[in-house]
């Protein structure tokens, strides 16, 4: 029997990965072929830093085939599967807390909340408390689903931190199991629809169109998704301008920009739209060049925008088929009153 192992392997009987955990499996697009494992992985993977997916492949937690490689600087080889296995969280279970909920509906099987601006979803480096997963645990006691895992229990789908609107919970495994088929699904050939209100600056040419940009972590700053040309991971916007805001006889000051997805990658829509040239107002991530034009207008927009300090973004409109009698829900959530107020100044321009 041949028992020599490629460079920087070992043969799976030695393999530290432990059978109860739950695998990620990637499979290389062609571009992958020839890079570095830990560059491949940071191209797939968005939670985890390359440095953490470095410590982790030194530990043995990640496979190609049936052997496990402790090289990150392993060259990935068409044909290779990657299989991933993350150890369970250390971190404590999250507590309890009496964080006020916007509920818009509730049943046994799943609640939807409309979460303000300056609320995370769930704990995180950090963000440990304070979380909208702290506020469901005391809202629902023991009946969120577990599929989430002990960090994010119903969890089914994120917005960003400071994002507003619409997010359905699972309060059991049937729930989750069911909105998570829809949610991968992304509404291609299901009932899940999702939209966003975004205020962007300018106004593209078009009425509408679609954005299909690579996403991935950018390599000079972790907590940024950069554009690529190859690799990353496939991400699709598709947008509509509602209103453009300007003076008639002058190019758009600015517009309101209906935003849906057919995938559901990290920033997504910021970074798709940044990437055509209409970053969204009060973005300071992808949009940080264009705060020079708050002293160009005149008050109150002046001073809304200068107190504005995240992104114009509102998860609008979500509907979905309910997990358990197949009805189809819809739900719309009106815009905040910080994003209302500037654009009816926008409006008034």
């Amino acid at each position: 029997m041949n028992d020599k192992s490629p460079e920087g392997t070992q043969p799976l009987t030695n393999s530290v990965i432990a059978d109860e955990q739950q695998p990620t499996v990637i499979t290389p697009e062609p571009e992958d072929t020839g890079r570095r494992l830990d560059a491949v992985l940071a191209a797939h993977i968005d939670d985890f830093s390359r440095n953490r997916l470095q410590a982790l492949i030194r530990a043995g937690q990640v496979q190609i085939g049936q052997r496990t490689v402790l090289e990150p600087k392993y060259r990935v080889c068409a044909g290779d599967t990657i299989t991933l296995i993350v150890p369970e969280p250390e971190d404590a279970e999250p507590q309890p807390e009496d964080i006020p909920l916007n509920i818009v509906f509730e049943d046994d099987d799943l609640i939807v909340v409309d979460k303000p601006a300056g609320l995370v979803v769930h704990p995180g480096a950090g963000n440990p408390t304070g979380t909208l997963v702290n506020a469901l645990i005391h809202h629902c006691g023991s009946s969120l689903s577990g599929i989430g895992g002990v960090k994010r229990p119903g969890i089914v789908h994120r917005i960003d931190k400071d994002t507003t609107g619409l997010l359905v919970v699972a309060k059991n495994d049937m729930a989750h199991q069911g909105l998570a088929a829809q949610f991968a699904d992304h509404g291609k050939t299901g009932p899940l629809e999702r939209a966003y209100k975004a205020l962007v600056w300018g106004a593209p040419t078009a009425p509408k169109g679609t954005v299909d940009a690579n996403l991935a972590r950018s390599t000079a700053n972790r907590q940024k998704i950069s554009v690529l040309k190859t690799g990353g991971r496939h991400a699709i916007t598709h947008w509509q301008v509602q209103e453009r805001f300007g003076p008639q006889d002058a190019a758009p000051v600015a517009s309101l920009i209906e935003c849906r997805l057919e995938t559901g990658r990290t920033h997504q829509i910021r970074v798709h739209m940044s990437h055509i040239g209409n970053p969204l107002i009060g973005d300071m991530d992808y949009g940080s060049g264009f705060r020079t034009k708050y002293n160009k207008f005149q008050e109150p927009l002046k001073t809304q925008l200068a107190d504005f300090k995240r992104q114009a973004l509102h998860a609008g409109l979500l509907a979905f088929a309910h997990p358990r009698t197949q009805e189809f829900m819809k739900f719309e959530s009106e815009l905040p009153a910080d994003f209302a107020g500037i654009l009816q100044s926008l409006r008034k321009i």
